[in-house]
């Protein structure tokens, strides 16, 4: 059981980026999917989340209006559009899934770093 984040690099204020989430191992459709972010030092913050089929999203206050998060179920996959990023949106994103009781699964990340 596995997810793999991609997709991070370093952007301008403004632009837009699409950061990415591929599980394996599992029956993707099956499982609500989240995107956190964190940085150094700080507790992991939740970014999205998206139901099974994707008919129900949900965003933290801080990327509402700028954030998208969407999935493709024929290709195991959740992704994250970032639009309007700012130096504040700075941090490793992780893609996360509850599989079973007392267990997470988590990517290893990929850095989105926002700076001119």
């Amino acid at each position: 059981v596995q997810l793999v984040e991609s997709g991070g690099g370093l952007v301008q204020p403004g632009e837009s980026l699409t950061l990415s989430c591929v599980g394996s191992g599992f029956t993707f459709s099956k499982y609500r999917i989240y995107w956190y972010r964190q940085l150094p030092g700080q507790e992991r913050e939740l970014v999205a989340n998206i139901t099974k089929t994707g008919e129900n999203t949900n965003y933290a206050d801080s990327v509402k209006g700028r954030f998208a998060i969407f999935r493709d179920n024929a290709n195991n996959a959740v992704y994250l559009h970032m639009r309007n990023v700012q130096p504040e949106d700075t941090a490793t994103y992780f893609c996360n899934m509850f599989y079973v009781t007392g267990i997470y699964v988590w990517g290893q990340g990929t850095q989105v770093t926002v700076s001119s």
